[in-house]
């Protein structure tokens, strides 16, 4: 990822997904996983208000590039391992 793709946060109730242009790989499984809540064609694409808190981690720990990540208000997280 380079300097000039922040880290974009879409915060809904109880989880703040996370997303890292720059890491994606686009393997669509947050595309398929949770079409209501992802969607390439909108913008923002992200519409984490549209699932559960539970169903975006379960969903989000499915991405293989670790380019969604997510922060929960219980203190679990997911952030890309250190190159």
């Amino acid at each position: 990822m380079s300097d000039q793709d922040p880290i974009k946060e879409y915060p809904t109730d109880g989880v703040v997904v996370t997303w890292e242009p720059g890491r994606c790989r686009h393997a669509r499984e947050c595309v398929r996983g949770l079409p209501q809540v992802f969607d390439p064609q909108r913008r923002p694409w992200i519409d984490a208000d549209a699932a559960t808190a539970e169903d975006l981690v379960r969903v989000i720990d499915r991405c293989p590039s670790y380019a969604l990540g997510y922060r929960t208000a219980d203190g679990r997280a997911r952030v890309a391992p250190t190159d």
